[in-house]
């Protein structure tokens, strides 16, 4: 696997466990949906058994209680002696149920005897007042109520530990007993259960997150394919297409998307085919015109010659053809070099030269030397295309000079930065009105000229274009901007590798002026 492919692979899958994605947020929620099924679940068996296993142990005891009762106290006498009425609650301890017993009563001597099983674990202070007062009282006879006197019990805590406690009262004024169970046996079980149903809740929510996963590669796979297709076709790869399986929505919008795509590759290749036609008209023509023009500009500056004795009412029409024709020149040129860019054969001709004899140069052969201020120190000698830098310079100067006002500054410098490579640095600034914000984004758009808020140009509106667009070979840019004092600046830079600058202080001082 290439390295490209594995990073695409670590991209996607960055991508796919960022928070906030729709696998993220599919698991999330069959996460969500099992943890509220089981954990309601898993609730309710708790609670149900819970009631099942506390009432069967509380039954039990209870129903072995009342039947003790009655055959142990049942057979005593109204008012039994103490040692008799131990003598019961012990048997009836010595049960299979494992409860303690308390007799409570009064013998022949009217004194109160309380017999327990356990005198250390279970006294009349562990029975609750309230069961206390309920076992005691004595309730009406009626036809629904047979007996004076019922059994009660009560579910407690004494000391953390959980107890059933029961009581009654003999009737006919006997004994009243009261029996005390653990149910330390019932929570063990309890617990035991709980683990398992929290065991259990965890591994549904586990195995919720699985297919939650599963489910979500089977949803979000075709998705993906999508859009590693929709990015390959924006990168230009218009033959794009994706495999279609299936008659569901995921397979419609794939047949959507490869239908989509093939009319744009439609589209894109007839626009291509028209704009390829229309870069070979231009080209064409621009050729075609150049044979005439070259003769036409040899007479025209022959009638230059001439100009100063033909007759004065002919002269200023004399002028103004050699003008038109240079225009027409220049014009043709322009096209026939932005044809050249726009067909990819444009080709830099390298060679290293000292940018401060460029910059002289290309403003002396213009005759702008009275116009233009130079602050470019010698000795910064840099790889490039001559003929194109000299393009950049008489582009940016002549359109200094022609919209903004004199003089004109042009700035050469190095830059350095810590962690990139150095860059040649030319600014052009003026002193006229500036560029208007809205005609700034435009500046280097062809054709385009501002003549609502500049002086009228006589230009074709191609110099700042292929200007741009010499930098651009150069792999360089040119950016445009308003100075805060007032005028306009035009800023070049050009790329230059780390043994391509000198230091230029020690001649800094002999710079044109």
């Amino acid at each position: 696997m290439s390295d490209a492919a594995r990073a695409g692979r670590l991209r996607a899958a960055l991508v796919g466990l960022r928070f906030g994605s729709l696998r993220l947020r599919l698991v999330a929620v069959f996460a969500a949906v099992a943890l509220t099924a089981a954990v309601s679940a898993s609730g309710i068996a708790y609670w149900l058994n819970r009631d099942a296993v506390l009432t069967r142990a509380q039954n039990a005891a209870l129903d072995d209680f009342r039947a003790s009762m009655s055959r142990n106290v049942g057979s005593l006498p109204v008012d039994p002696p103490c040692d008799e009425l131990q003598q019961a609650a012990n048997r009836m301890a010595a049960g299979t149920q494992g409860y303690e017993v308390l007799l409570i009563s009064t013998d022949a001597d009217g004194n109160q005897c309380a017999a327990t099983s356990d005198r250390d674990l279970f006294t009349l202070d562990e029975v609750p007042e309230a069961l206390q007062k309920a076992v005691a009282k004595v309730r009406p006879l009626t036809a629904e109520n047979r007996a004076g006197y019922h059994l009660y019990w009560q579910r407690t805590t004494v000391g953390g530990r959980p107890f059933l406690v029961g009581g009654a009262k003999m009737i006919g004024n006997g004994p009243t007993g009261y029996m005390y169970k653990s149910l330390d046996a019932e929570r063990s079980d309890l617990s035991s259960l709980a683990w398992s149903l929290g065991i259990a809740t965890a591994l549904a929510l586990i195995g919720a997150a699985l297919l939650a996963q599963a489910a979500a590669g089977t949803v979000l796979r075709p998705v993906q394919r999508l859009g590693d297709a929709a990015r390959r076709l924006g990168e230009g790869r218009l033959d794009t297409r994706l495999r279609v399986s299936g008659t569901d929505e995921l397979a419609e919008l794939s047949r959507t998307f490869n239908s989509t795509a093939e009319a744009l590759q439609r589209r894109v290749e007839e626009l291509s085919t028209r704009e390829a036609a229309s870069r070979r008209f231009v080209a064409d023509m621009s050729h075609e015109l150049r044979t005439p023009l070259t003769a036409i500009t040899a007479v025209t500056e022959v009638l230059e010659d001439e100009a100063d004795a033909l007759d004065p009412m002919i002269a200023p029409a004399v002028r103004l053809v050699v003008t038109e024709t240079r225009r027409l020149g220049d014009l043709v040129e322009n096209l026939m070099e932005v044809t050249r860019f726009d067909a990819g054969t444009a080709k830099l001709r390298l060679d290293e030269v000292d940018v401060a004899d460029m910059v002289t140069a290309c403003i002396d052969a213009r005759a702008w030397l009275d116009a233009v201020e130079l602050d470019a120190p010698r000795g910064i000698l840099v790889r490039l295309d001559p003929r194109r830098l000299d393009v950049i310079l008489a582009n940016l100067i002549g359109n200094a000079l022609k919209h903004g006002g004199s003089p004109v500054r042009v700035t050469v410098r190095t830059e350095r930065p810590a962690d990139g490579p150095g860059e040649l640095v030319v600014e052009v600034a003026d002193n006229g009105p500036g560029i208007p914000e809205d005609v700034l984004p435009h500046v280097f758009d062809r054709f385009y000229k501002a003549d609502a808020s500049r002086a009228r140009s006589e230009g074709s509106g191609l110099g700042l274009s292929i200007a741009r667009e010499n930098a651009l070979i150069h792999g360089g840019t040119i950016t445009a901007a308003n100075r805060p004092e007032g005028g306009a600046v035009f800023t070049l830079r050009l790329p230059m590798p780390p043994d391509e600058s000198a230091d230029p202080e020690s001649e800094s001082e002999e710079g044109d002026r």
